[in-house]
């Protein structure tokens, strides 16, 4: 069995990476086969007619470590996360939607897996924009038929690879089918470029989340229960577009947390944001790096000038050229790294969108780390990397899948357990209406501005 396969290996290793003290390993634990069977999340992954595949990495337990690595640096008192089964995050709102496997179409429906000439590619058509988007990358007109109809004829008499280039270019999310790297790259890369500061073991951040959709808003979420005070930022013109999707799960990832509205077309808006920035120990934010930027809102410059905070951007595929600039959901940048169950030859998606609550388990770590590391940093975590790095742990070879009385089994040498349907936490807290404590909280951090 290869290192590190258990949660409590991989919390360690996590927490090594960060620059923290690990210890030795904590133990075996389960079996990642097994603790993938009882996560939901392989009841999500391979087609709807067979059986429900294995990962080919162990993600589950990769998502159980990064919770235990957190709750290591949680202050005294954040406790939240105690009892938080961190693998069963991975199937949250595929439970809460209904959502079940479908082979080569994601279990959430936008992105589905496509022949080219040369290869498969994934197609993300998450957003309005992307359909319309679809003349100019197939360099076509469609007709009366469907837009995947569409994309499926053309896709197929096309170049797999100069389609993902075409459409990186154009701002459409799609990806190469590939196998995993021989040589992963680390799941979060950070460089100081400010003021670090000492602080106390309990100290608690202010965290002001500017991100959206699902791995930033898990991120700051998770860093709620770790103790820390929350403050979610949104533009009244654009507000978090997940405030359209499930109410549940909206609450979930963003019960607990404070919320601002602010307008990015005025200079007041702008300067209220300046400052609460200032005021902030943690930002998390999961945009391109150059949609701040049209605001006036550098990174690099916020962080040079406020002693001890650090900036987390969540991306798809990270800040550094030519990838800061693609465009990329779970399910897509999840392929990208290869995480394919069945292999790239016959490519079936790998659960809902999976690098998306990875990317946000593993996001909360770098954040709370580079908080007790006194900050002054910038932290890079893109979906690509923490899938990739993920699949570079490898996985073992001794499961079996096999149906017994109608129902999935995992069978391994050291146990068995059923392959169990994705469940969701209670909603503990009703997410905040958009600006609910805009007022409040510009009164208390921002000043006149």
């Amino acid at each position: 069995m290869q290192e590190p396969t258990h949660a409590g290996r991989h919390a360690d290793a996590l927490l090594r990476d960060c620059g923290m003290c690990a210890g030795p390993p904590s133990g075996s634990g389960l079996h990642p086969d097994l603790a993938w069977a009882r996560s939901g999340a392989m009841s999500l992954t391979g087609r709807a007619d067979g059986p429900p595949l294995l990962a080919p990495a162990p993600l589950a337990s990769a998502a159980q470590g990064a919770i235990e690595a957190l709750a290591r640096l949680a202050a005294p008192g954040g406790d939240g996360l105690a009892r938080l089964d961190g693998a069963a995050l991975l199937g949250e709102r595929a439970a809460l939607l209904g959502l079940a496997r479908r082979g080569t179409v994601a279990p959430g429906g936008s992105c589905r897996l496509l022949r080219a000439q040369d290869g498969w590619l994934a197609l993300n058509l998450a957003r309005a924009d992307d359909v319309a988007l679809l003349p100019a990358w197939l360099e076509a007109e469609p007709g009366a038929e469907d837009p995947w109809e569409f994309s499926a004829a053309q896709v197929k008499r096309a170049s797999a690879t100069a389609l993902v280039e075409r459409a990186r270019e154009l701002g459409l999310p799609a990806a190469l089918v590939r196998s995993p790297l021989l040589d992963p790259p680390p799941w979060q890369r950070w460089t100081v470029c400010g003021t670090r500061v000492e602080r106390a073991d309990d100290a608690r951040p202010l965290v002001v989340d500017l991100s959206s959709l699902w791995a930033g808003p898990l991120a700051a979420s998770l860093l709620a229960l770790a103790g820390a005070r929350v403050i979610k930022v949104e533009s009244l013109e654009r507000p978090d577009g997940a405030r359209g999707g499930s109410p549940e799960f909206f609450s979930l990832l963003n019960g607990g947390k404070q919320n601002v509205a602010l307008d990015f077309r005025s200079e007041q808006g702008i300067a209220q944001l300046r400052a609460l920035l200032a005021r902030a120990d943690l930002v998390i934010e999961s945009s391109r790096p150059r949609a701040l930027v049209q605001l006036g809102v550098s990174a690099e410059r916020v962080v040079a000038e406020t002693p001890g905070l650090s900036w987390v951007g969540i991306s798809g595929y990270g800040r550094r050229e030519p990838g800061a600039h693609w465009v990329a959901f779970g399910d897509d940048a999840g392929i990208a790294a290869g995480l394919a169950g069945g292999g790239p030859d016959a490519p079936l998606f790998c659960s809902d969108a999976v690098a998306d609550p990875l990317a946000g388990l593993h996001a909360a770590l770098a954040a709370l780390a580079s908080f007790r590391r006194g900050g002054g940093e910038l932290v890079d975590v893109s979906l690509h990397d923490v899938a990739s790095h993920l699949l570079g742990l490898g996985r073992a070879r001794d499961a079996r899948v096999r149906e017994r009385d109608g129902a999935w089994w995992v069978e391994t040498p050291d146990g068995r357990e059923p392959v169990v349907e994705p469940r969701a936490r209670s909603v503990a807290q009703t997410a905040r209406p958009l600006g609910a404590d805009s007022e409040s909280v510009l009164a208390e951090l921002a000043g006149r501005c």
